[in-house]
């Protein structure tokens, strides 16, 4: 049997401008109801979700038609209010709950928003689960069920969802002092702010100085966060701060800055977390990284004699591949880390204090990351064209990139992928001494005469 197909869901669940396409209320209460309706016909007819979203304007809009469409099909409902996506994912486990949805549509601009959900293990859907929520909503059975009287789910909200949530990392970072440093941290304006400066003024920095900390509900993500990394590494300069804490809109990633003002990306955190791991036998079998990781973590994990194991991007499937492969550490270059002791989903917060805390034990200087890790260069290039799979399967376009790898031959590499969203070819080129963007022309180039001459077919 193939394996399903989804039309709605995305890499991290639904997603599109807010009341508009499939973000309107309408779909949403649909939404909803299958999902309750999947949990009912695996065996949990009167489940509890919790429910919790960003700081987006349209999040009050579509939680209450989430929260009708759960009700109406018999699922109870907890409100968690503003709160990160891994504290969610945290909530469904620690009050045993049937599953989680969150209202966020993570880094992107405030006119967007989306629904992901969490299974009671407080992970995210798989491919398959996502793809028969899909079919419930064409199933005629989703408007026939309709319980009653007694059967009809309630809403409460969730005492001190947050306060929980912040008492868990705390308790993981024992008694972890940054007595020492002087902080930036970029909340974006987002999901993450009450829970981050609750951890981070708990563990008494020298100093901390905040950004992204005042949402209006049009502001997430707006110059501040992981999107915007050049703010975060103007105030550690301006600050004269040790190091720069960045997250995104609902606080699932987090990246770095050193005291130069230079990134420390998703990357340099696995390189970082895994030697810490290993030495604490807390490891497992190896570490997993998207394709998209560069090269230098593959080099540098090889030389601790820890094993990388290269996944499709989007953190559901390094979680995926981290079960697979029975390994307790994985991640992607954007920031998204899961370590998999402490949590089951991406969680920028946890990571943040869990890379400070391994920094420190290792004895290793922030600001030297940068130094020692000596990344390949990458470049990144995205081809619009008219077809993705004609093109990624067009024998010129084949035999232009083994040309493409002749050139690189053993000093990187040249991967492709079609993108999940858009008519787009993403191409990633990774290369020590090589004129990549020469390469890079060359490519697009030729790409853009082969869509032309399919264009030209009938």
């Amino acid at each position: 049997m193939g394996k399903k197909i989804r039309c709605l869901f995305g890499t991290d669940g639904v997603r599109d401008v807010a009341n508009k396409g499939v973000m309107i209320p309408e779909m949403v209460l649909r939404l909803a109801r299958a999902y309750a309706l999947f949990l009912a016909e695996r065996g949990i007819p009167k489940p509890t979700i919790a429910i919790g979203t960003d700081t987006r304007l349209s999040c009050q809009m579509l939680q209450s038609a989430l929260e009708a469409g759960f009700m109406s099909a018999g699922a109870d409902v907890l409100l968690l209010g503003v709160i990160p996506t891994a504290g969610v994912s945290f909530a469904v486990r620690k009050y045993e709950l049937a599953g989680g949805a969150v209202i966020s549509a993570s880094h992107n601009p405030a006119e967007y928003n989306g629904v992901k959900f969490f299974d009671k293990r407080g992970v995210k859907l798989s491919d398959d689960d996502e793809a028969a929520i899909e079919e419930y909503l064409g199933d005629s059975m989703l408007d026939e069920w309709r319980p009653t009287g007694a059967s009809i789910g309630l809403s409460i909200e969730a005492k001190d969802s947050i306060g929980d949530y912040v008492q868990y990392m705390l308790a993981k970072v024992d008694s972890f002092s940054l007595s020492e440093y002087k902080m930036v941290i970029d909340c974006a304006n987002g999901a993450i702010i009450k829970s981050a400066k609750d951890v981070f003024e708990a563990l008494k920095p020298k100093k901390a100085v905040f950004l992204g900390d005042k949402p209006d509900g049009l502001n997430i993500n707006e110059g501040v966060g992981v999107m915007f990394i050049e703010t975060c590494q103007e105030a550690v300069l301006k600050e004269g701060a040790d190091f720069g804490v960045a997250f995104d809109g609902d606080g699932d990633r987090v990246l770095f800055v050193d005291e130069k003002g230079r990134l420390i990306n998703g990357d340099l955190i696995l390189w970082v977390l895994a030697r810490w791991l290993k030495k604490k036998g807390a490891l497992g079998s190896g570490v997993v990284a998207t394709v998209m990781s560069n090269m230098a973590l593959e080099e540098h994990l090889n030389k601790e004699g820890i094993p990388l194991f290269r996944c499709p991007v989007g953190d559901r499937y390094v979680y995926e591949t981290m079960q697979k492969t029975n390994s307790l550490l994985g991640g992607e270059q954007s920031g998204h880390i899961i370590i998999k002791d402490y949590v089951q989903t991406g969680d920028g917060l946890c990571t943040s204090l869990m890379f400070l805390r391994a920094c420190d034990e290792l004895g290793l200087s922030i600001s030297e990351l940068n130094d020692e890790f000596s990344p390949y260069p990458q470049l990144l290039q995205n081809v619009r064209v008219s077809s993705k799979d004609k093109i990624l399967s067009h024998p010129a376009f084949l035999e232009l990139l083994r040309e493409c790898e002749r050139k690189i031959e053993a000093r990187g590499r040249v991967f492709v992928r079609p993108s999940g969203t858009e008519p787009m070819v993403r191409i990633l080129l990774e290369a020590k001494g090589l004129d990549l963007d020469s390469l890079a022309k060359e490519l697009v180039s030729q790409i853009h005469k082969i869509d032309k001459e399919l264009d030209k077919v009938i």
